[in-house]
């Protein structure tokens, strides 16, 4: 069995900095974890200032009840519901808001969560274990199609017919509810893997993005990121894989630059709308000393933009 483990807060300071935090600023941690960018964020922040963290683990909640601190705000939902959390708290615009993606170490590591291949758990893997259908239930009734193209689209996964199909005949003798029996039937499929890696990393990541509906979570929330910053507000956002990094990329790209309408439409330049965000620097990566004491930051991108301002009527 896994046991309790400390989750550490990648690329921290330069996370941080990002932000450009204001004393009296508006923030919003979307995605707090255990704390460590909060807390950061806390500590520069002067008494007029206020950090609002969502986070729909459970658990992350409990741990965030050892913070007392009048200007820190924990709510537990998805970051999806930014707006509306935002709205319910009478907050209409922020200064910075910060994404830091994927999974945290505890939600790997301790075995009763069911998102790691490493230990022999009920197959669960949701992010929120207060609601929505495990991954044994989902598996339990997706065809073999559905679960080919998540393995395919969320894990890259060469392989995803084959591991599919292996699912759907193990489970006419009976349910794939654990851990330990998913990793076995996909190492059975796949016929060969990259040196060091287990066969089942692929699987594991796609289901654990798709039953959390990871990939949908990101595109609903950076719209609204941009909708709340005021101008001169960063967007800061750390991601894990190429899926969330190439959605992050994209969507700052395509903010940067005026619209795009039809060519010969009779439109002058200057009556387009003008860009919502300005990038900020090159992507970030962790260091060789982060990555030599963290090993899971050495998959971290962090990518930065900025609020412009909205042209005057």
């Amino acid at each position: 069995m896994g046991g309790a483990s400390m989750h550490i807060a990648v690329l921290l300071h330069e996370a941080v900095e990002a932000l450009a935090i204001r004393g009296d600023g508006v923030y919003v941690d979307g995605t707090f974890g255990r704390g460590g960018h909060s807390r950061a964020v806390l500590a520069r922040l002067g008494e007029a200032g206020r950090l609002i963290a969502l986070d729909r683990d459970p658990q992350a909640i409990d741990a965030g009840a050892a913070i007392h601190d009048p200007r820190f705000t924990l709510v537990h939902a998805p970051f999806s519901e930014l707006e509306r959390v935002l709205e319910r708290l009478g907050v209409d615009e922020i200064d910075g808001v910060l994404l830091d993606l994927g999974v945290s170490s505890p939600q790997l590591d301790v075995a009763a969560r069911g998102m790691s291949f490493r230990f022999e758990a009920p197959l669960d893997m949701r992010m929120d274990t207060s609601r929505g259908r495990t991954a044994a239930q989902w598996l339990a009734e997706a065809s073999v199609a559905e679960i080919t193209e998540v393995l395919r689209d969320y894990g890259e996964e060469r392989f995803a017919h084959a591991i599919a199909k292996a699912i759907a005949n193990a489970r006419t003798g009976s349910a794939v509810a654990t851990t330990g029996q998913l990793a076995k039937i996909v190492e059975q499929a796949v016929r060969t893997r990259e040196p060091g890696q287990h066969p089942a990393t692929r699987s594991f990541q796609a289901i654990r993005i798709f039953v959390n509906q990871e990939i949908g979570e990101l595109t609903s929330v950076l719209p609204q990121c941009v909708e709340r910053l005021r101008t001169g507000g960063r967007l800061v956002v750390i991601s894990f894989h190429s899926l969330e990094d190439r959605l992050v990329k994209r969507f700052m790209r395509d903010e940067s630059r005026p619209a795009q309408l039809p060519a010969r439409l009779p439109v002058k330049a200057a009556d387009l709308p003008p860009p919502r965000l300005a990038l900020v620097g090159r992507a970030r990566r962790a260091g060789q000393e982060e990555v030599a004491a963290n090993p899971r930051a050495r998959s971290a991108t962090m990518r930065v933009a900025e609020r412009l301002g909205r042209r005057a009527a």
